[in-house]
This record gives C-alpha cells, sequence and structure tokens, in this order.
C-alpha cells in the first residue's frame, strides 16, 4: 500500500519537524486505530491532502461549508465512501481519502493555551481530520468517546500524551 500525503504548508506554518514526514505518521497512526486499518495493508494506493494555511482561508471555507462564520482548527472533507473504504484492499484505482485543512492561528493559540509545541497539536488535528475523513464524528456522546478513545490511541502511537486528560 502506498499512502500519499500532498502537503501544502502556508508561510505561516514553520516547524522544526518536517510537515510531511508528521502528516504521514499521524494519517498512518489513525488508519491503523480505525475500523480500516486494511488501508495500511492492500496494494491500493490511498491519498489525501492536507493543507495548512491561515485562519483567514479556513474562516471562508467553514462559513462556506458549514455556515460557521469564524475560523477553526481544522476542516475535514471526505471524499470515500464507507464501502470504498471497506473494500480498499482490493486492488483498484487510487482511493482518494479526502482534505484536511489546518488553521495557523487557531492552531498556534491552542498549542500555546494547552502548553505543547505546535507540531504536537497540528499532529493531533491530522489524526481528528483523518479520523474524520474515515467516517468518525462527534455529533453525539457515543460517537464523539469512540473518536475521543480513537484518537488517545493513534496519538500514544506517536508518543504523544492523552490531549483530553485533565478535561472535565
Amino acid at each position: 500500500m502506498t499512502l500519499d500525503i500532498d502537503i501544502d504548508a502556508g508561510e505561516d506554518w514553520e516547524s522544526s519537524t518536517g510537515w510531511g514526514e508528521l502528516a504521514r505518521a499521524a494519517a498512518t497512526a489513525a488508519i491503523a486505530e480505525s475500523a480500516f486499518p486494511q488501508l495500511g495493508q492492500g496494494e491500493r494506493s490511498v491519498e489525501l491532502s492536507i493543507r495548512l494555511t491561515s485562519d483567514a482561508e479556513v474562516h471562508a471555507l467553514n462559513a462556506e461549508w458549514r455556515g460557521k462564520d469564524k475560523p477553526t482548527n481544522v476542516l475535514s472533507f471526505p471524499m470515500a465512501e464507507s464501502d470504498d473504504l471497506a473494500e480498499a484492499a482490493i486492488p483498484g484505482p487510487e482511493l482518494m481519502l479526502g482534505d484536511i485543512i489546518l488553521a495557523s492561528g487557531v492552531c498556534a493559540a491552542e498549542a500555546a493555551e494547552k502548553a505543547i509545541s505546535i507540531d504536537q497539536h497540528a499532529a493531533h488535528l491530522m489524526v481528528h481530520g483523518t479520523l474524520h475523513l474515515l467516517g468518525y464524528d462527534h455529533m453525539d456522546e457515543e460517537s464523539a468517546a469512540d473518536m475521543e478513545a480513537r484518537e488517545i490511541r493513534a496519538l500514544a502511537r506517536l508518543g504523544i500524551a492523552d490531549p483530553y486528560a485533565g478535561d472535565i
């Protein structure tokens, strides 16, 4: 399996870690903790796109696609259907999971508030976004608890502590 990640990091995004390396690790960890670990085991190529951009761009996308007139930390735009994900180990054309978009200012502010590095917080948001591309959400308590548990396990694979520890 080839996991292709198209990453576009804007000028606002500086890092001591290569964004491509971090994105690959985060997406791989999220896939491993999903109901679709076969995405990492077949011959079929899987692709996702990650754009690291400004708060202004995320604000505009959030308003257009979600009707929320404010920036947010991460947006996900899934392209694959659950049937495509379940059959990902079957040879076929490349499977496009979708797009993940992170806002620089929101991410930096949240990282500072949590007293963690931007790299760590961005990795969390990439895991979160990848899980959304794989069909997970947090629209009710049960689905939120499931998604959170998957995030925690995926981040542990990356050596990142539970970001929800201490939340009430």
